[in-house]
């Protein structure tokens, strides 16, 4: 009996379930503001562990995942890694250890030259390589001011394709002149996804972050007007980023690749709305906030800040879209990659929208409605510009994109938007300067309690603003991106100087759009909303302004060509982002650019001769089946 009673109570220890194991600990979002490590003298000290955290980027209630971090040994690890920040002429000493199952590759510790001689791919410097358990200590001299990081993969992937658990495996490294830098903030940009946005495959898992965190839950920054903001913006992705501001321009000070960082020279300055990060690089940026209320720092690419569930999941059946799911807070109709923004007026000391803008002198009215041809399923949609008084224009048909509305620098206009679609819309003015208001970010735009929404089916939004510069600029939804600017919601802004009239026989925008869907349609680059647009004639020995305009909604960057017999011929740039190139950035060059979703380029080409084989030609990175450029023929004569 006794031995049977054993024998069950063995049987019983043998079939209880175990506990599950205990989730490793959270990993806290790093704000990238206190340097880790002891610094005495002109040596830092530092001890590394990568390790096993739970990660929560959706905000401490959200669900988790577990992820490999760094952390300081004896501290809570955090995403994005500590921070190595440093005055030049500092040598870091760090000890590393490797706390994972799996064999550790740290990239980024070594050396930074304050005059580093002509690299080659062979002159990279090679990775730490650690054995699970294992443990390295390394020193490398830190002589270069500029923005650099360190990173690490357990998968042995390169930067380009670490897009799983091992992906949050970066921390920044910053280097300050000896003298010491001016007061900023370092962002790292980080992702996890089911592979590369370079793939032609729908990711089902799309999590964009900043500093650890994704839009809502990001960090609100604040400032007040005529503050000199200064950021360093690290992209430790593997896809490229091109992170627009809105509502202000932006100088661009500084770029690098996490090994050189190059600093512009005085008299060139870089002013972007919108600027292209490849993948792995650095910028270094400076703006004044000019204007009181809310704001934006985003990601371009729509995929990158869509609404998501959490961790980067898809929204719930039946709530796909954002406006289904999010109209009752149109804040949350974004997600991942997306920074807010809001500035205070120095003279009340709040965060004040109020509409400044001088009584109109013309007014418009800009249409929203379903083109010819639409359907629930394939949203065919079409912005129309209608003057008061006037008949409306027939519907267009098919896909298509938004005619050049015309400004002019300095006079005042009313825009009333007029929202004939079955579902909310909303209209940013992508590189204008303009009231907070007015700026056409639901749920954010405007300040306090006076908030702009979305405008509702058979609704209108009026706007006001007076252009404060002449250029190239884009008029867009900014709601349900992928969805609405797939259907064609987005058009030329062109802003020209009192006086100017524009000859469309000489000026010509020239609007990259693609069509939605991933079927083979996903491959098409639209120019100007066509496929196949009829062949430019031109002259020989006219000069010709073509506005390049990339709202190519699922294309990381195209390439921008005017080609002559199929090689790049020559063009001179005038213009990025509306903003006027300084001379030494004026210089004829071969035509070939590459340019990123919200992003502007003006050039000038001159036809030489009759009977030239010219053709404008915008290409993307090849993929299986569909078209992969698009071209429109010029004849000359």
């Amino acid at each position: 009996m006794r031995a049977t009673l054993v024998a069950g109570l063995a049987l019983l220890a043998v079939a209880a379930p175990l506990p599950p194991p205990a989730a490793p600990a959270r990993a806290r979002p790093n704000d990238n503001r206190a340097p880790s490590g002891a610094l005495r003298r002109d040596t830092l000290t530092l001890r590394l562990e990568a390790r096993l955290a739970t990660w929560h980027p959706d905000g401490d209630g959200a669900p988790g995942a577990v992820v490999a971090a760094f952390a300081e040994v004896g501290r809570d690890a955090s995403i994005p890694g500590p921070l190595v920040r440093v005055r030049a002429g500092t040598t870091v000493s760090v000890v590393l250890r490797n706390a994972l199952a799996d064999t550790l590759r740290v990239h980024g510790l070594h050396d930074r030259a304050a005059t580093p001689g002509a690299a080659t791919p062979d002159d990279a410097p090679t990775p730490l390589v650690l054995a699970p358990g294992a443990s390295r200590a390394v020193a490398f001299r830190l002589e270069a001011p500029g923005t650099y990081y360190y990173w690490g993969t357990s998968t042995g992937r390169p930067l380009e394709l670490r897009t799983r658990e091992d992906a949050q495996l970066t921390g920044a490294i910053v280097v300050d002149p000896p003298g010491g830098s001016p007061p900023d903030r370092v962002f790292v940009l980080g992702m996890w996804a089911d592979t590369v946005g370079r793939a032609a495959v729908r990711r089902h898992r799309v999590l964009a972050v900043v500093n650890g965190r994704a839009w809502p839950n990001t960090e609100r920054l604040a400032y007040a007007v005529g503050d000199s903001v200064r950021w360093r913006v690290i992209n430790a992705t593997a896809d490229l980023h091109p992170m627009h501001l809105h509502g202000f321009y932006f100088h661009v000070e500084s770029r690098g690749d996490g090994t050189a960082d190059t600093v512009y020279r005085d008299g060139v300055p870089r002013l972007a709305v919108t600027e292209a990060m490849s993948i792995g690089h650095v910028i270094a940026l400076r703006w004044v906030p000019e204007r009181p209320g809310n704001w934006l720092f985003h990601c371009h690419i729509p995929e990158h800040f869509a609404p998501r569930a959490a961790l980067g999941l898809p929204l719930a059946t039946g709530a796909s879209s954002s406006h289904a799911a999010h109209t009752e807070r149109p804040e949350h109709a974004m997600g991942g990659l997306v920074l807010g923004i809001a500035v205070r007026d120095t003279t009340t000391g709040r965060a004040v929208a109020v509409a400044r803008a001088a009584a109109p002198t013309r007014e418009l009215r800009l249409l929203v409605r379903e083109n010819v041809g639409s359907t629930r399923d394939v949203p065919l949609y079409g912005f129309a510009a209608h003057a008061r008084g006037s008949a409306e224009p027939p519907p267009d048909s098919g896909r298509r994109v938004g005619a050049p509305l015309e400004l002019t620098r300095g006079e005042p206009v009313r825009i009333t938007i007029v929202n004939r679609l079955a579902e909310p819309t909303a209209v940013h003015w992508h590189g204008i300067e303009l009231e907070s208001w007015y700026d056409g970010v639901p749920g954010v735009s405007g300040a306090g309690r006076r908030i702009a929404p979305m405008i509702a089916p058979r609704d209108s939004f009026e706007v006001r603003f007076t252009p404060p510069r002449a250029g190239t600029f884009i008029y867009h939804t900014h709601v349900d991106e992928e969805r609405q600017q797939d259907a064609g919601l987005a058009g030329p802004l062109l802003v020209l100087e009192p006086g100017e009239r524009r000859d469309p026989a000489v000026d010509l925008p020239v609007l990259v759009s693609s069509p939605g869907g991933f079927d083979a349609e996903v491959h098409q680059l639209l120019l100007n909303g066509m496929t196949a647009p009829p062949p430019l004639t031109l002259r020989a020995g006219q000069r010709y302004r073509l506005r390049f305009i990339n709202m190519s909604v699922r294309r990381s960057g195209v390439i921008l060509m005017v080609t002559r017999a199929g090689a790049p011929a020559t063009w001179r740039p005038l213009a990025k982002d509306g903003a006027d190139l300084p001379p030494a950035l004026r210089a004829p060059e071969p035509s070939r650019r590459v340019v990123s979703i919200g992003e502007t380029l003006d050039v000038e080409i001159v036809p030489e001769a009759p009977g030239d084989s010219l053709a404008i030609e915008v290409r993307a990175p090849p993929r299986a089946g569909g078209r992969r450029f698009a071209r429109w023929p010029i004849i000359v004569r």
